[in-house]
């Protein structure tokens, strides 16, 4: 192979990104050198088993795939501002559509969600780690690892364009030649391998390791919605990893699972994505609805509203998530019966979103509110997300759908409901737990102003795009016609807007480590459920004795009796997992083997492989215990994290 296939060339924005790669990798090798910081990277964090490490990691991931998925979003809106526009060919802009929709759901979305739960879950449930450490490694760099594969199909060998579905015959061999599809299947396999291991980890910690007498449904609201996601991914992601094996098949070794020749089936690609890809807008919107419900009942100060039928509506709407994903290929022929069965399966699920709406505004509802940077995301997502509801249920009709199918009124209806209802609860759960996770508050001045900003971007970039596509607008174009160019101009500006309000939540970040002063209390705001009842910044143990749980909001009770999580003479050492190198090269055996598959180097993929396997061996054999952090050590741990030394 030569070198100008094997990386992408004649395209100046990809040189750009080159360029701006080399420079980026230079300055942080440089810094850690400079600084000698690699032995504090390789012992603090590259091997780190510890649940809240993993969750920083998880949320510093999702951040760079939220810069890179914006600016493919800011690339393809400055393509759309105005007519007849060369900004990008089609070719390029069918690879940048592709890798958006690929990176915002699969590498931004759920990640940043998986590490607000890695953080908080085990703290609100009283646990001291998770249930499998070294799993819980292991699914991170699984993820990051797929997540890098992916990234770097723009720069070497060129990058998938069939659209984040990936529709066949389409992301077939035949009609895609090449590694950028490859670069789709494998990395989407390396990091759902850690999603599904993140699923049954997480399950069973919340099942196993809750605090004495914490009962189901005295449970975090946050928790309740993350055990229920665990369900969905757990029963969701292995008929993705079916899929993805089969076209990988497909297109390596010559099978014809969903090819238009040797009786393959175009047709159960789509409906396996689907059967996988409708639960998945659950796994990324449920978690969200936990973070509103936390954050609107701590800072209206009551008691979440309606407790139990909230549970129960995010139990309902994870079982319909799996009864209506052939709403998405109305328009292909199933016939009337089963479009009808599908149609009404879809509109019920407004029937528990809407109690969930009911909850929230009973918890508002003659409540003291504190207008805190965190609030503001969650009171903007309501009537936000009720918009892109509704439109929900405006495509859930068969009959309407043939009207607006493949059209831009689609393009605003997922992004309303996406983007305020998953984007806003990631900056809303950021902003609320950052105290925890760093020992300071963001500033709430530039919180503001990044949420007004964004705001105000979301709609003016959204709305309008509901207008265009009742004009007739379809998706997936890379030009416009001259009568739509109002509309798409003013869509271009918010979409800045939003670029405006994220830069300011990223400076806002910088500007805090500078200047905020340490929060010492462990409680930044007054919370009612027991992550707020550990010290900041949390110890590895997170609980010097283990708290008694009575009722929800534990920790209001707690307050009011005056107990805490630590009580000297109730200590006892605590034993914890000793850090380990093996997920890390595990995983970074997985990504060459990965690598190799995508070029077809079939000898050297096997070679990898067998590495991995037998890294499974050593480790199969490893059997290392752990340590015991002493008594003193807590106490002296607790004392200078509590303030107490001065007593």
């Amino acid at each position: 192979m030569k070198l100008d296939e094997f990386f992408v060339t004649g395209e100046p924005l990809i040189y750009g990104g080159m360029v701006a790669i080399v420079l980026v990798t230079s300055a942080i090798i440089f810094i850690l050198t400079y600084f000698k910081k690699w032995k504090w990277l390789w012992q603090e964090w590259l091997t780190t088993v510890d649940h809240k490490k993993i969750g920083i990691m998880y949320i510093l991931s999702a951040l760079a795939m939220l810069f890179r998925g914006g600016m493919d979003a800011l690339m393809m809106r400055a393509q759309l501002a105005v007519p007849n526009w060369n900004f990008l060919n089609a070719q390029h802009y069918n690879e940048i559509f592709t890798t958006h929709g690929t990176v915002m759901i699969i590498f931004m979305a759920m990640p940043f969600l998986i590490g607000l739960m890695n953080i908080v879950v085990p703290l609100q449930i009283g646990a001291r780690d998770f249930a499998f450490p070294f799993v819980n490694a292991i699914s991170f760099w699984s993820f990051f690892f797929g997540a890098m594969l992916f990234n770097i199909s723009f720069v070497i060998g060129g990058s998938p364009d069939a659209g984040w579905t990936s529709y066949t015959p389409l992301a077939g061999a035949a009609m895609s030649p090449g590694p950028g599809e490859n670069f789709y299947l494998l990395g989407l396999q390396l990091a759902g391998i850690g999603t599904l291991a993140t699923g049954i980890n997480l399950m069973v910690t919340i099942l196993k390791m809750r605090a004495p007498g914490m009962k189901m449904f005295q449970m975090p609201i946050f928790t309740w919605s993350s055990l229920i996601t665990c369900f969905i991914i757990i029963f969701a992601f292995p008929i993705l990893t079916i899929a993805l094996a089969l076209l990988t098949i497909d297109r390596i070794f010559g099978s014809q699972f969903f090819t238009l020749t040797g009786e393959g089936l175009p047709m159960m690609w789509a409906n396996l994505f689907w059967m996988w890809g409708h639960p998945e807008v659950y796994i990324v919107i449920l978690p969200a609805f936990g973070i509103f419900s936390e954050v609107i009942s701590t800072f209206a100060h009551k008691r979440l509203f309606g407790y139990n039928a909230m549970v129960w509506s995010i139990i309902i709407i994870a079982g319909l998530s799996f009864l209506v994903w052939v709403h998405h290929f109305f328009t292909m022929g199933a016939g009337a019966f089963v479009n009808s069965v599908f149609s009404v399966s879809t509109m019920l699920i407004a029937v528990p979103t809407g109690v969930k709406i009911f909850n929230w505004l009973g918890t508002l509802y003659k409540s003291k509110i504190e207008f805190s940077t965190a609030m503001l995301w969650a009171l903007a997502f309501v009537p936000s997300f009720v918009i892109g509801g509704v439109t929900g249920v405006m495509l859930g009709m068969a009959s309407a759908d043939y009207q607006f199918h493949n059209s831009y009124f689609l393009i605003a209806h997922f992004h309303y409901v996406l983007i305020a209802g998953t984007v806003f609860a990631c900056f809303a759960g950021l902003t609320y737990w950052y105290p925890k996770m760093f020992g300071l508050k963001l500033n709430e001045r530039l919180g503001k102003w990044a949420f007004w900003f964004f705001l105000i971007g979301f709609h003016v970039c959204f709305l309008p795009q509901y207008f265009i596509g009742w004009d007739g607008m379809p998706r997936r174009i890379f030009y416009i016609m001259p009568e739509w160019f109002t509309l798409n101009f003013i869509s271009t500006i918010g979409a800045f807007g939003m670029g405006i309000g994220f830069a300011i939540f990223i400076y806002n970040v910088y500007y805090s480590y500078r200047y905020s002063p340490r929060e010492e209390t462990g409680d930044a705001w007054g919370g009612r459920t027991l992550e707020w009842a550990t010290p900041t910044p949390v110890p590895p143990y997170n609980f010097a004795t283990l708290p008694e749980v009575h009722q929800l909001d534990a920790f209001m009770e707690m307050k009011e009796k005056g107990e805490t999580t630590f009580e000297e003479k109730k200590l006892q050492p605590i034993h914890m997992p000793n850090n380990s190198g093996k997920p890390f090269i595990m995983m970074l055996i997985l990504f060459f083997a990965s690598f190799a598959l995508v070029f077809e180097w079939i000898p050297l993929a096997a070679i990898f492989l067998a590495g991995g396997f037998i890294m499974m061996i050593i480790r199969s054999f490893d059997y290392d215990e752990g340590y015991h952090i002493s008594v003193a050590e807590i106490k002296r741990l607790e004392r200078e994290r509590r303030g107490l030394d001065h007593e």
